[in-house]
């Protein structure tokens, strides 16, 4: 494969932004060969998204700024070429796929391109069918692209770009959004398009063991504007990079690391299901039995009761059938299934956005039907998952006050819960600041807090860690376990995040078709082929090593490797 030209080159490329006072990446020298399917993997901030916008020419044609040494791109230079020009070679598929869409329906969307080029209408149609069945969406060509599911939205994009028969396809987070079945359907199809294709693959991702599902040439590792390695993925496994980058390695490698084994290049641990597992076994089979086996927790009194909850936005299409649960006070419990499942309605139906059709919520015991979204809102808090949704205060102490002011609370008791507050969720040091001047993580913590200062008894948030690295997704989630045992407050999760369950929820409810098809440890329900497969989950790879192992029980083995993270991770790591 190298010994021909690279489609993409880099030579000591260094970027800066037109606002920036320094590079965001500097001393770039990458090579990726026609073929190809590189993972770009590091922190947020690390620089991977500017040095994809060089190459589709996003940078400096949208983005501003000054860059050093040389780029070339299909032998162009991105530059001269500009965004049109370079979106003959290399098609982008963005993490948000809304934004991509052009068409009113799938079939005008595919054509879109073509139709700005004056191609004949035959042609059009031709190139439509032939990418539409590439993609798997010939028979959604009728749809309209916003009723899709997050899948079908992403397999529509790609179709998007692939019209213009590009040489390159680059992936900006891809399984941001999805399910991880969904997601792992989506790194399956990159994989066929490919083979089906002459293409040259890149994607960018934080969930590295999910894209690792399909074979990938290369792993390059960004952080501070630098290529901190490029490596074939069984090399990097073996190493300390992606732990000293704060990377999350995948979770088997994770768990032979704990049982004191280094895994060897040799031995393929790339892909859980080829590797060699015999020179760790009875490594991974001794730590299994030192690890202790969690007490179950004492059972609490309960502080949200469901009764037969049925909700349909059109009576024909039920979202929510006959669902009835309970959720004592204290617990944290993740909410899990497939996009469209009904997650956001079910707890929106809580909050009071939406009325059910049939059944009662009680707080408490109390049937909370007569209470306003604003009464709710006082007992139950909803965290969206963008801190965007939330914010509309320039400064962060009118923010996190707002809600007080608003019911009409003296501003002495609002400045007193504001710094109580603010202390809790470590912001106070900057109690003053605009909340412009805050990282994500920081933007995340204030919305919290916005919501804590009502002293809901309930807080629920959708996706708190979507979209963020392995770093900020633990600063994020040890900030809410703090919450939730120091303050006794209820955590329901809403989330794809299979790592989030496991690691940080003792409970997971499943929702599918409408109901609730499992209610159970995360452990029991990763573990199970069947369950996993009907919710649009993904089986633990924690499963396939426990067996690969001989170990009878591979849900208790996952618990014990939660129970073992939880302690070597302690309960202090929030930081900015």
């Amino acid at each position: 494969m190298y010994d021909m030209e690279p489609i993409i080159e880099f030579k000591d490329y260094s970027f800066q932004y037109r606002s920036q006072k320094e590079p965001t990446i500097h001393g770039i020298d990458l090579s990726i060969f026609p073929g190809e399917k590189i993972l770009i993997a590091g922190p947020s901030g690390s620089g991977k998204s500017t040095l994809a916008h060089t190459i589709n020419a996003l940078i400096p044609c949208s983005y501003p700024g000054k860059s050093q040494g040389s780029l070339t791109v299909a032998g162009l230079n991105p530059e001269k070429e500009g965004v049109f020009g370079m979106s003959k070679h290399v098609g982008t598929v963005l993490q948000d796929t809304n934004g991509q869409f052009i068409g009113l329906t799938v079939a005008e969307d595919l054509a879109f391109a073509l139709e700005n080029e004056n191609i004949p209408q035959d042609k059009i149609f031709e190139k439509v069918d032939e990418v539409a069945e590439i993609v798997d969406m010939k028979d959604f060509l009728k749809h309209s692209p916003s009723a899709l599911s997050g899948g079908q939205k992403q397999r529509v994009s790609m179709g998007g770009v692939l019209v213009d028969d590009v040489e390159i396809l680059l992936f900006d987070e891809p399984l941001a959004n999805l399910d991880p079945a969904t997601g792992k359907r989506t790194i399956a199809l990159i994989d066929e398009i490919m083979q089906r294709r002459d293409l040259t693959v890149i994607i960018i991702e934080h969930r590295l063991e999910d894209v690792l599902y399909r074979n990938v040439d290369r792993i390059v590792v960004v952080n501070d504007g630098t290529i901190i390695a490029d490596e074939k993925p069984d090399e990097l496994l073996s190493g300390d990079v992606l732990i000293e980058q704060g990377i999350r390695e995948p979770l088997y490698i994770s768990a032979i690391r704990h049982a004191g084994m280094r895994v060897k290049p040799e031995d393929g641990p790339k892909n859980i299901g080829d590797m060699n597992i015999e020179p760790y076994r009875q490594a991974v089979r001794n730590w299994f039995q030192s690890v202790k086996k969690r007490e179950p927790a004492e059972k609490k009194d309960p502080v949200l009761t469901v009764k037969d909850l049925s909700f349909a936005y059109d009576p024909k299409e039920p979202v929510l059938n006959d669902i009835n649960l309970e959720i004592t006070r204290g617990e944290m419990v993740s909410i899990v299934g497939r996009n469209g499942a009904g997650k956001s309605t079910f707890a929106s139906l809580i909050c009071g956005f939406y009325k059910p059709v049939s059944g009662e919520i009680l707080l408490n015991g109390k049937d909370i039907s007569p209470l306003s979204t604003k009464e709710r809102g006082e007992k139950i808090g909803f965290v969206m998952q963008s801190p965007g949704q939330m914010i509309s205060k320039p400064m962060i102490r009118e923010e996190v006050g707002l809600g007080l002011t608003v019911r009409g609370v003296p501003k002495e008791e609002v400045d007193r819960r504001v710094d109580e507050t603010l202390r809790i969720c470590g912001l106070y040091p900057y109690r003053n600041w605009p909340v412009s001047a805050l990282s994500f993580g920081q933007k995340k913590r204030v919305t919290i807090a916005s919501i804590l200062i009502m002293e809901p008894e309930i807080m629920i948030l959708d996706e708190p860690t979507a979209g963020q690295d392995y770093r900020r997704y633990t600063d994020i989630m040890e900030f809410l376990k703090k919450l939730n045992e120091e303050l006794g407050l209820t955590i329901i999760m809403i989330t794809h995040d299979m790592h989030l369950m496991l690691e940080y929820t003792d409970r997971a409810i499943v929702l599918t078709d409408h109901r609730i098809l499992k209610d159970d440890t995360p452990a029991n329900i990763l573990t199970n082929e069947e369950i996993a497969d009907k919710a649009y989950l993904k089986k633990t790879s924690l499963y396939d090593l426990a067996v690969k192992c001989g170990i009878e029980d591979p849900s208790e083995f996952a618990e014990r490797f939660i129970e073992f993270e939880r302690d070597e991770k302690g309960s202090d790591s929030w930081a900015g």
